[in-house]
């Protein structure tokens, strides 16, 4: 485990809970490109350039602009006298139930919440208080010169905190140009809910990997052997021309049926009945190295 990003305490009422916060996530396939000078190929630098003195910076200090022009230079020392409780605390404001946190527009970034050894007891408390009402709590505190929105969850053995986005940074629907008076049939419905069904799965993260990084690296390894020739961009699949909504739904259905049978159930996702039980991951595994 990695070196904690924050100590502090958590605040449960009149109880104080000491906890320490780690980064939940990493990015271990990311493709990363290089700027290079076209002419000679090799890295460029960025440098800190001041335009009025015209030389360059080897160190910058904070500064706040309260005027056009005019600035209050901040320290770490001004930014630790911060008066603010959040700076100290994570301030449990209420719990709240999950259905009523719209995840999918306040989720930001994950972390773990470690409890102190003397702060064992409180906190698998909150855990499991948590657990059986069903509740998440919210809460603020600084992070980073920011003072932060965040939900905190029971997960296994452990409190994740998910820092939110605050109400002012989600932006309006109202400028979309989306109709709300269509009128879907229901056969319609009938026939996209059998597209769902013939395409229901069970979630296994294992089972998705970073293709977009394996083919650089394929492209990466030919250019190395001065061989592009062999890596070619994969030919587009035809599109089928329907006349109608309903001929494009079934035709999607038809097509989910043939790859379900093509692939012998044994692709992720695939399950043995429209009724029946759906096949996880686990078990697909199990079945093809028993056969």
């Amino acid at each position: 485990m990695p070196r904690s990003i924050w100590k502090g305490s958590m605040q449960f009422g009149m109880v104080n809970i000491p906890v320490a916060l780690y980064v939940a996530t990493e990015t271990t396939s990311k493709v990363s490109f290089n700027l290079l000078c076209p002419d000679h190929k090799s890295r460029i630098k960025n440098k800190r350039w001041y335009p009025v003195g015209e030389h360059e910076v080897a160190s910058t200090v904070k500064g706040f602009e309260y005027e056009k022009g005019q600035y209050v230079i901040f320290d770490e020392d001004d930014l630790e006298k911060l008066p603010l409780k959040s700076s100290r605390a994570i301030e449990i404001a209420g719990f709240i139930k999950e259905s009523e946190l719209p995840g999918e527009l306040y989720y930001q970034n994950a972390y773990y919440l470690e409890p102190d050894k003397a702060a064992s007891k409180p906190y698998a408390l909150l855990k499991k208080t948590m657990e059986k009402t069903g509740r998440v709590a919210i809460a603020k505190f600084a992070l980073r010169e920011r003072e932060r929105l965040v939900s905190l969850h029971p997960l296994d053995s452990t409190l994740v905190l998910n820092t939110l986005h605050w109400p002012d940074e989600i932006r309006s629907t109202e400028e979309l140009n989306v109709p709300e008076d269509v009128k879907v049939s229901p056969a319609e419905i009938k026939m996209a809910e059998s597209l769902v069904e013939m395409m229901a799965m069970e979630f296994d993260p294992s089972e998705f990997r970073d293709e977009y990084k394996e083919a650089v690296d394929k492209i990466v390894d030919a250019k190395v052997k001065g061989r592009e020739d062999l890596v070619e961009a994969p030919e587009q699949e035809a599109e089928t021309t329907v006349v109608d909504l309903m001929s494009a739904l079934k035709a999607s259905v038809e097509k989910a049926k043939k790859g379900e049978a093509a692939r012998g159930r044994e692709s992720r996702g695939g399950h043995e009945s429209l009724a029946g039980k759906k096949t996880t991951a686990r078990e697909k595994s199990a079945r093809k190295k028993a056969s």
